[in-house]
């Protein structure tokens, strides 16, 4: 090799490795001094996707059971008015979703699109989390099918289900034939208040298939305290009352890190 290739290889490899010293520095500073996080954008500690999963907060999706929609369906409540219901099961516990963004479309017997409801619900750790939506107007067309979909992606999280201190008691049906009411007691046996407590009711036949559903909630509900709730509708039911679910709702909230 001649002086000038020698010089030249020599000159090339200077810059080789000044650009690598420039780059891998801070790489290597970064890598070996500074904590790993659930926030770095590396899948390290004991994660299974990038950031999720092992001690993280936010969940790897593919590690829990999947939840699903167990029905959807809309409820007359007088002519062009209705509410409509969908069951969410998870059975995955401490893990429930923030935010769920979702679409109610309700359709006639031609199968022509009547009406359509967006919103956003919480989905609770392992527990059936119902959405509710009342006073969806079908004009003068009669909703014969009733679809549910999720229409964006969301994320788990490790969570607590606040509602499992809810209890319900004492579930009384009246004056079904007129203007029907249903009460109930329902009981806070935690030892922390609980507020915006929201409550689903929904009324099936004896052989099982829901026909009416209402809504109500309790602004406060303080530790130990027992209190009334009751559901309503104008119109006598279509249906002789079998089953009444009454589920009680309350935003999840993250688990700290001593409870998992």
């Amino acid at each position: 090799m001649s002086w000038a290739s020698r010089r030249r290889t020599t000159y090339i490899f200077g810059i080789i490795t000044f650009t690598a010293f420039i780059v891998g520095a801070p790489l290597a500073y970064v890598y070996f001094s500074i904590p790993p996080t659930c926030s770095d954008g590396i899948q390290n500690q004991d994660e299974t996707a990038v950031d999720r999963g092992g001690q993280c907060f936010v969940l790897d999706e593919r590690t829990l059971q999947p939840h699903a929609l167990l029905w959807a369906r809309s409820f007359r409540v007088r002519d062009g008015s209705y509410n409509a219901v969908a069951y969410i099961q998870n059975p995955n516990k401490d893990a429930g979703v923030r935010e769920a963004r979702y679409r109610f479309s309700l359709y006639d017997s031609q199968n022509i699109l009547i009406a359509e409801r967006q919103g956003t619900m919480y989905i609770m750790p392992a527990a059936t989390t119902p959405v509710f939506e009342a006073g969806i107007n079908a004009g003068n067309r009669v909703v014969a099918h009733t679809y549910f979909e999720f229409t964006k992606p969301f994320t788990w999280e490790r969570m607590k289900n606040n509602a499992l201190a809810i209890s319900i008691n004492n579930k009384d049906i009246s004056n079904t034939l007129g203007a029907p009411r249903v009460e109930a007691l329902a009981r806070n046996n935690s030892v922390a208040d609980q507020v915006d407590v929201s409550f689903v009711a929904v009324v099936f036949e004896p052989a099982g298939n829901a026909f009416a559903a209402s809504a109500t909630s309790l602004q406060r509900l303080n530790a130990g305290e027992t209190s009334k709730v009751v559901f309503t509708w104008p119109d006598p039911f279509a249906f002789q009352p079998g089953r009444i679910d009454i589920i009680p709702l309350i935003k999840p909230t993250l688990l700290t890190a001593e409870q998992y």
